[in-house]
C-alpha cells in the first residue's frame, strides 16, 4: 500500500506521533524514510481537514531536534567504535566511504554541516552521531540542530501543504486539461517506444 493511502487509515494523533517518531529515529542515526513520511503526511493534511499542518510541522520539528540531540549524546559516548558497529549493521549507509565523506563535510563546514545536513538524506542520518564522535562543542551543535530542524521540518511541511492545496484546486478547475495531457503523454510515449522497437529490430541478412 502507498504511504499516503496507509496514512489515511489511521487517526490524526497517530499521524503526528508517527511523523515525530520516524523523523526522530532517523535523526538519531537509524536509516528510516523520514522525509517520505513527512511529505506524504503534509500532502494528506492539504487534502483532509482532520490533520492540522501546524501540529504536524511541530511534531516533525520536535522529532528532528530531539532525535539529533540523542544521536549527538550517543556519538559522544560511543566514539569511533560506534561508527564501526553501525558500519557492520548498516553497511549501505555507514560504509567507510560514506563516513569519510561526512567527516570531510564536518571538517570543512563545522556547525553548518549539521544545519545543511538536514536537507541531505545521508547527512541527516550522520549529523547527530558524527557531531558527537568528533566532539563538536554542544552549543554549536544545539544552535545548528534547532535552526536546521525548524527550517527543514517546518519548512517542508509548509511548502508541501500549500503546494498540495494549490495543486488540488488547479486539478479540480482544469480536470479535463489533465485528462487531455495524460492522453497525449500516453500516445506520444507509445509512438516513441514503437519507433525505438522498430529501430532495434535486426536487419535481415542479404541473400
Amino acid at each position: 500500500m502507498h504511504v499516503q493511502e496507509w496514512l489515511e487509515t489511521v487517526p490524526a494523533v497517530a499521524v503526528y506521533a508517527l511523523v515525530g517518531v520516524v523523523i526522530g529515529l532517523e535523526s538519531l542515526g537509524i536509516p528510516l524514510p523520514g522525509e517520505i513520511i513527512l511529505v506524504s503526511s503534509a500532502l494528506l493534511a492539504s487534502q483532509h481537514g482532520d490533520i492540522d499542518p501546524v501540529v504536524l510541522g511541530a511534531s516533525a520539528t520536535a522529532g528532528a531536534i530531539i532525535g539529533d540531540s540523542i544521536g549527538y549524546a550517543i556519538g559522544r559516548k560511543g566514539g569511533r567504535p560506534l561508527l564501526a558497529w553501525l558500519g557492520n549493521k548498516f553497511p549501505k549507509h555507514f560504509s567507510e566511504g560514506h563516513i569519510a565523506a561526512a567527516e570531510r563535510s564536518f571538517e570543512k563546514w563545522g556547525m553548518w554541516a549539521v544545519f545543511f545536513g538536514r536537507f541531505v538524506a545521508l547527512l541527516r542520518i550522520f549529523a547527530g552521531p558524527l557531531a558527537g564522535v568528533l566532539r563538536m562543542p554542544y552549543w554549536k551543535f544545539a544552535i545548528a540542530n534547532v535552526l536546521g530542524g525548524i527550517l527543514w521540518a517546518g519548512g517542508t511541511t509548509a511548502v508541501i501543504y500549500y503546494v498540495g492545496i494549490v495543486a488540488e484546486s488547479w486539478l479540480k478547475r482544469f480536470s479535463w486539461l489533465g485528462l487531455v495531457a495524460a492522453v497525449l503523454v500516453g500516445v506520444t510515449s507509445m509512438l516513441v517506444l514503437k519507433r525505438k522497437a522498430k529501430k532495434a529490430q535486426p536487419v535481415p541478412a542479404a541473400q
